[in-house]
């Protein structure tokens, strides 16, 4: 497999922030996406414990919507997963370890025109719902099946 560079960094290139998508395998559960969580990385960090280093990352989740693909397009979709309380994103921390690869989410548009004026930086926030790319290319396509 190839190398893949997943970002998190409030500032990309000079412009906006840029925060990535990853796959992730939270243990030795089911096969393909039903043993995947999806999350976006907010923050890469690492901390000293007894003399053991740990690399880890700061994730917002998301949720499987059904226990199986979309119907019209054979890829699983996901929403951003919300506390009960108070609507908020549910983010915890995780070892980098448990991150298999990037994954590339396209936007459930529904029926309502897309503003002119959105940009690509905002797109995880501005859509409810997602679905996992699975054809983005090779690998992705036998992993999320």
């Amino acid at each position: 497999m190839r190398r893949e560079r997943i970002r998190a960094v409030k500032s990309w290139r000079r412009g906006l922030g840029r925060y990535n998508t990853s796959l992730v395998k939270p243990g030795p559960t089911a096969e393909g996406m039903r043993g995947l969580d999806v999350a976006r990385v907010r923050l890469f960090f690492s901390f000293s414990y007894e003399g053991v280093q740990y690399p880890c990352a700061l994730v917002r989740w998301f949720s499987r919507e059904g226990d199986s693909p979309d119907n019209t397009t054979g890829m699983w979709i996901v929403e951003p997963d919300t506390s009960d309380d108070d609507g908020e994103t549910l983010t915890s921390i995780i070892h980098l370890d448990t991150i298999l690869r990037a994954a590339h989410l396209l936007p459930v548009f529904g029926s309502e025109h897309v503003s002119r004026t959105l940009s690509f930086t905002d797109t995880l926030d501005a859509f409810s719902s997602f679905y996992v790319n699975k054809y983005v290319d090779h690998h992705a396509f036998e992993i999320a099946f």
